[in-house]
């Protein structure tokens, strides 16, 4: 059969999607990239956050109001939401043919007819880029943020074996990627389950063993409570390793991440960031705030503007608490209103904004590494990104008067011309 799957959600969550993909195609199926050429809709679903909820909810009903039109045979739904709201689910939607747990790829193929395989098999969405593959070393988690529904949802940590992440990012290599990102819902833990103790830095020398000494890997999601002087020299150091590090801090006042259950102090974190910068000062730091948590007053929301201000992060992703059910943090008193939430949350991105252009002025003048992630030859320019920008949540570099042989694909070499607050511009230096 020919399946249409929409991932939603994290880059996680995309990962799964490909491996879904890939039992779909192993079982015989054909995945297409345009729903309309489908017999069978699939939507891997996201339920972290209330809005990635509302919008799993929208695209359900778009592949209902499709089979009820005779133009899908079946339409499944799997994932974080399935996990979280299961029962509820099912008794809403009768009409969804399907039903799987994240992960639980077995049943998706014994509900379309086929006999599941036992071996990990891991395809590729026909709309992904194949330029840029994500790398999952763990699932689940175990910190227990008042917040967070992960841990319900995804449950306790699961770390791969180092040989299965080594093999699946030589395959990933193979299949053309030229940066590997390597996430899980926080990287510092990895392989405290199976091998008794944190081994990221292990997996990290065995990765850069055995790809090609082209290869970007990038690392995202670490919880900051676990970062040492050892890592952050280990990444500083390494041939494939950018030096950019997603270190979600979430606040800094000491009384809301202690409400939080973020076992950390303010003092701590700066500790961080200041040595990653002493290191290397062109260290990426990129974070995530949360602003109007239950009891955050006007004085906690100030010092975490001035822990921004004094650690001038390169880019920041901010979002206004919301009560997930489930949660410690649903059922706290002190509730900020909408209104102040808002406020707060503009505040902030105002002041980043200032402190990204910063940032971004300090590279005007050098010349960087850029991957093209893509060229247009009849304007004679390419887009793509350096060892600062993320894949989707970060900025671009433009790059201008390109040569006849860049492609897709290809690490360049870029002379920075023009900063703006999220993107740049340079010139391609011909060889």
């Amino acid at each position: 059969m020919k399946v249409y799957c929409l991932s939603l959600g994290c880059a996680k969550n995309r990962v799964d999607s490909e491996c879904l993909a890939g039992e779909l195609e192993r079982a015989g199926h054909v995945l297409v990239d345009d729903i309309g050429f489908a017999d069978v809709g699939i939507v891997n679903t996201c339920g972290f956050i209330q809005p990635a909820t509302e919008e799993s909810i929208a695209a359900i009903l778009d592949l209902e109001q499709l089979k009820n039109e005779g133009r899908l045979k079946k339409i499944g739904v799997v994932g974080c939401l399935v996990n979280r709201y299961s029962d509820d689910l099912i008794k809403e939607m009768p009409s969804v043919d399907f039903w799987a747990r994240s992960e639980d790829w077995a049943s998706v193929i014994r509900s379309m007819g086929g006999l599941p395989e036992k071996n990990r098999c891991r395809g590729r969405l026909p709309s992904s880029s194949k330029i840029t593959r994500y790398l999952k070393i763990s699932e689940g988690c175990g910190n227990k943020c008042t917040y967070c529904a992960i841990p319900g949802i995804r449950g306790g940590l699961r770390s791969l074996s180092i040989d299965t992440l080594v093999c699946e990012a030589d395959q990933l290599v193979k299949e053309g990627a030229s940066e590997l990102c390597v996430v899980g819902q926080d990287l510092t833990v990895y392989g405290a389950d199976i091998y008794g103790r944190e081994s990221l830095t292990v997996l990290l020398d065995e990765l850069e063993r055995a790809l090609p000494k082209n290869i970007w890997l990038r690392l995202l999601y670490l919880h900051p409570s676990r970062i040492t002087t050892a890592l952050l020299e280990r990444v500083a150091s390494g041939i494939q390793i950018l030096p950019y590090l997603d270190i979600p801090i979430q606040h800094a006042d000491p009384e809301i991440l202690s409400a939080m259950n973020r076992k950390i102090s303010p003092e701590e974190l700066t500790s961080i960031f200041n040595m990653a910068r002493s290191i290397n000062d062109d260290f990426a730091l990129r974070t995530t705030c949360m602003v109007g948590f239950p009891g955050e007053k006007k004085r906690h929301f100030d010092n975490l503007l001035a822990f921004v201000s004094a650690t001038r992060f390169d880019r920041i992703g901010a979002f206004a608490f919301y009560p997930e059910e489930g949660t410690e943090a649903e059922k706290m008193e002190g509730r900020v209103s909408d209104s102040v939430k808002q406020k707060r949350l503009k505040k902030l991105m105002v002041l980043q904004e200032e402190i990204s252009a910063e940032r971004q002025e300090m590279f005007v003048g050098r010349v960087m590494d850029v991957l093209v992630e893509r060229v247009d030859r009849e304007a004679s320019f390419a887009e793509g990104r350096s060892f600062r920008e993320a894949p989707e949540v970060d900025g671009l570099v433009e790059i201008r008067n390109i040569s006849d042989k860049i492609k897709e694909g290809d690490i360049v070499k870029v002379s920075m011309t023009e900063a703006m607050p999220h993107d740049m511009v340079g010139e391609e230096l011909i060889q």
